[in-house]
């Protein structure tokens, strides 16, 4: 395991609903104390669904400051397996299981040339950091903001007050889909991208960025959950070495039929980062719903493989070999 929680009783301790289908939630741990932690962090949360606890990832919401709530804002998804639809049920004094900060999205100050590209709820973990860069004298620092309207974009008012003329917004309600190829002029051999947001758009940015000409290093992303390019709809596995042929449900992955079904497969993160959980794929039909970010663009098109703890099959049924034989 990369980290190991500690888990911590915690009480919600207000709930704003600050966008259209954003409800942003404060938490404070049950020992009226929080822990510091830097921009781009994020706390894990028990959830409960379908009777059985679950995890899920909350990017902290602006900066660090002792001993006030951790903050989260939570999109309600329509395509939620149940985790948004907990979490906008919490009630103010309600009681909850929650880990201590963590950061796998650390702001670097090595540069003074930053851009930082949000596209709907992505945008939890980035106001930390404009919050953190507007401080800094001599910083090159815009910021792109996508979203469908302003109505379902929560924060515009505090990033206007913070950036000016150097926040973007694109409305796609307005102005049609975000061509991220412009991406290139704006940005220069020094830039750093600090990005988040639903996984297509965060692939077409980095499809842009690992085609031009600058360094790949520069572009650092936090993935948020796993939507995909399909609707999540039930599907066919079959595993010949096992003789095996499991229902995937739509509000299930891959990982966890195997888990019902006790194949034994290698994972850790569950959230397609890490790779451990990948497998062979032997023969699909219909369409091999690529979710993680372990793979790349040209790896994912080639469907060789795939990350069984977040991708899918959409319109068909899939034929796979797990790495793991057992003893």
């Amino acid at each position: 395991m990369r980290y190991r929680n500690s888990w911590f009783d915690a009480t919600v301790i207000s709930r704003l609903q600050v966008a259209e289908n954003v409800l942003q939630i404060q938490i404070m741990p049950a020992s009226g104390t929080t822990k510091s932690f830097t921009v781009g962090s994020h706390i894990d949360v028990a959830i409960l669904i379908n009777n059985e606890i679950e995890i899920r990832s909350y990017s902290l919401v602006g900066e660090s400051t002792p001993n006030t709530p951790y903050t989260i804002a939570v999109k309600l998804l329509k395509s939620s397996k149940g985790g948004s639809k907990y979490m906008w049920s919490l009630e103010q004094g309600n009681k909850i299981k929650i880990s201590q900060p963590i950061n796998n999205f650390e702001l670097s100050f090595n540069t003074d040339d930053y851009f930082l590209i949000a596209a709907g709820i992505g945008i939890t973990p980035l106001l930390g950091m404009v919050q953190t860069l507007v401080k800094k004298k001599g910083v090159n620092l815009k910021m792109l903001y996508c979203g469908k309207n302003k109505e379902e974009m929560p924060f515009i008012e505090d990033l206007a007050t913070l950036l000016g003329d150097n926040l973007i917004l694109h409305l796609s309600d307005e102005e049609g889909r975000y061509n991220t190829s412009n991406l290139i002029d704006i940005a220069n051999s020094t830039t750093q991208i600090y990005l988040c947001g639903p996984l297509p758009f965060m692939n077409a940015v980095r499809k842009n960025w690992e085609e031009g000409p600058y360094e790949n290093s520069n572009l650092r992303f936090e993935t948020f959950g796993a939507s995909g390019l399909f609707a999540p709809q039930d599907f066919l596995v079959k595993i010949p070495r096992f003789d095996l042929e499991l229902k995937v449900k739509k509000d299930q992955t891959i990982l966890q039929a195997f888990q019902d079904a006790q194949v034994e497969v290698m994972y850790d993160c569950k959230k397609g980062e890490c790779g451990l959980c990948q497998v062979d794929i032997i023969e699909y039909s219909g369409d091999i719903d690529h979710r993680d970010f372990f793979f790349s663009e040209l790896e994912k098109g080639e469907n060789k493989k795939m990350c069984v703890c977040v991708s899918r099959v959409a319109n068909g049924n899939i034929t796979i070999d797990t790495p793991y034989r057992g003893v």
